[in-house]
């Protein structure tokens, strides 16, 4: 079993209200490729991908006459996928919201989520007084089933620390710390719903863009560590801690190379930063299943690299490039790529 997550920037911009694809020369939200370029590069990347399931991060808008799942289902058709079949949970107030497509042959989803004492659902009323968290952008809580097992996964987009609006250094670094505040919190309710499903007993996965890692940005200074730790568990016992090899190495070996899921153009010199914030967590029972985890970036990846043609469609699609996660509940270790 296949199971990807991949933020696809501004998905939302290449549909029209009917959910039609704009597949044509104008400009899309990323810099110098047109919405046919960009339409094109995402359908190459997810033919390539051929998960079972893939976690879309920015996935069109639902809301007024706007539906996410219409416009994914239609751009799976169109593009032949195996995941042709879209979920979303709980609305965003953006225009941006978290979805699964899926196999429906090979797995059945769901949107399950539970009542939890630890972290109440944040789409109840505001009046809860136990209600502190918000989200802009509502985690997606599935229930799977798949090669006659179950188990739970976690959909996140987690607030972004980007000092948006910022006017001088002040404003900068009040912004960068007012949303380090938000994300950290965001990530507290986040490890809350682990715990209660490792209590469980349940098979988890948590994946998605959590605009983070282990030595991103000079705040995390300020606060002890990063929000990918807590969800984590770093520090807990072995049994309580899920695991990402990717944010494994990140944090015991913070001055190496590291890796990266996204790539970004920073002003003012407009010069390239790469960053680690697209994650695959897997609960420890799932370990045992062979779990195999790649990023798709086409600079890091040789084989990515030599196949021009996905190269050049992962660099069109997004600023972030998909991460992989492959298991088998018979524990057995496929063959390399």
């Amino acid at each position: 079993m296949r199971l990807a997550t991949w933020n696809v920037a501004w998905f939302d911009r290449l549909f029209d209200d009917a959910g039609v694809m704009l597949h044509d020369e104008g400009d899309s939200a990323r810099h110098g490729i047109t919405r046919a370029q960009q339409l094109d590069g995402i359908a190459v990347v997810m033919q390539a991908l051929d998960a079972d399931g893939i976690v879309v991060v920015e996935a069109p808008d639902t809301g007024g006459k706007r539906s996410g799942v219409r416009a994914l289902e239609g751009f799976a058709a169109r593009a032949g996928l195996r995941a042709r079949e879209a979920l979303i949970g709980f609305h965003s107030h953006t225009q941006q919201e978290i979805a699964f497509l899926h196999d429906p042959e090979r797995i059945r989803a769901r949107h399950d989520p539970r009542e939890s004492a630890r972290a109440p659902r944040f789409d109840l009323k505001a009046g809860h007084a136990e209600t502190r968290i918000s989200w802009s952008k509502p985690p997606l809580e599935l229930a799977i089933e798949a090669e006659g097992v179950a188990l739970r996964l976690i959909g996140v987009h987690a607030k972004s620390k980007a000092p948006h609006g910022a006017q001088n250094p002040g404003d900068l670094r009040r912004i960068a710390i007012e949303n380090r505040r938000k994300q950290l919190a965001q990530c507290g309710w986040l490890r809350a719903r682990v715990e209660d499903h490792l209590e469980a007993g349940d098979s988890l996965v948590v994946m998605g863009d959590f605009n983070d890692g282990p030595g991103l940005d000079a705040q995390e200074r300020l606060f002890g560590r990063s929000g990918v730790e807590i969800v984590l568990g770093e520090g807990e016992p072995p049994e309580r801690r899920l695991h990402d090899p990717h944010a494994q190495l990140a944090l015991s070996q913070p001055i190496a190379a590291q890796p990266a899921t996204a790539r970004f153009a920073v002003p003012p010199d407009w010069r390239i930063l790469s960053a680690l914030l697209d994650y695959a967590m897997v609960s420890p029972d799932l370990m045992g299943w062979a779990p195999r985890w790649r990023i798709w970036h086409p600079f890091d990846d040789p084989a990515i690299y030599a196949d021009t043609e996905l190269r050049e469609a992962l660099l069109a699609a997004s600023d972030h490039f998909p991460v992989t996660l492959d298991l088998d509940p018979t524990g057995n270790t496929p063959a390399a790529d």
